[in-house]
């Protein structure tokens, strides 16, 4: 597989991501009847679906990571080519507002907007470290201990850390910079998100750095 190819499979991967996020937000928010709670509900359980079918159906072509994090720390692990990284990142990135452009025309939206929705603060961003954190933790671990079940995991996760991360999970800097380009129930602030981004990039470090120490091979015992 090129990497043109592997980058072409994370475009379109990351577009349907952001189709499903916004997508589901969207629709959410017209048939809760204004319940916020059943609206992040229907949202984070729709996004998780669409994780597990996007990753298994793109993890063979590129590895289906759909995020910058999850490629620089794949990367910084020896997992990923380092030639990879920049174009998985552009890819992502252009995958990423073109989903977002998609679910605007699927629910007749204007296509290009610009977010209101505030969302900033310390409680904010350690909620987008947290998430960040336990997504990278759950990749390291799966990828060496679990392989066949980190889609599952991985949706899982996400599902979950809707609901017990302040920031309701972007964990991805794809993700937050498309979510600004629309004013919907997924939206963020353009002025929020590199706050956001910050912590995803503070969070993917931190996890990285972690699972190296933690699987560092022990030093052999001195002889004495």
């Amino acid at each position: 597989m090129t990497v043109a190819r592997s980058a072409a499979a994370e475009a379109l991967g990351t577009a349907f991501l952001l189709a499903a996020v916004v997508g589901s937000g969207i629709m959410a928010e017209r048939l809760a009847g204004g319940t916020v709670g059943l609206a992040l509900l229907a949202n984070a359980v729709a996004t998780g679906a669409a994780l597990v079918a996007l990753i298994r159906t793109f993890a063979p072509f590129s590895g289906a990571h759909f995020n910058p994090v999850v490629t620089l720390a794949l990367a910084a692990a020896g997992a990923l080519p380092r030639r990879h990284v920049v174009p998985y990142v552009l890819a992502q990135l252009a995958g990423a507002v073109a989903g977002v452009w998609l679910a605007h025309l699927m629910f007749d939206l204007p296509i290009l907007q610009q977010s209101v929705r505030l969302r900033s603060g310390i409680g904010q961003w350690a909620g987008e470290f947290v998430a960040t954190f336990g997504l990278i933790a759950v990749i390291e671990s799966g990828r060496r201990h679990f392989a066949p079940a980190v889609p599952g995991a991985v949706a899982c996760y996400i599902t979950a850390a809707y609901w017990f991360t302040s920031s309701t999970s972007f964990a991805n800097p794809a993700v937050t910079l498309a979510r600004a380009a629309s004013d919907t129930f997924a939206g963020i602030r353009p002025a929020d998100a590199p706050g956001f981004i910050a912590a995803q990039l503070v969070g993917a470090a931190a996890a990285t750095a972690y699972f190296r120490w933690l699987l560092r091979p022990p030093r052999a015992a001195s002889r004495r």
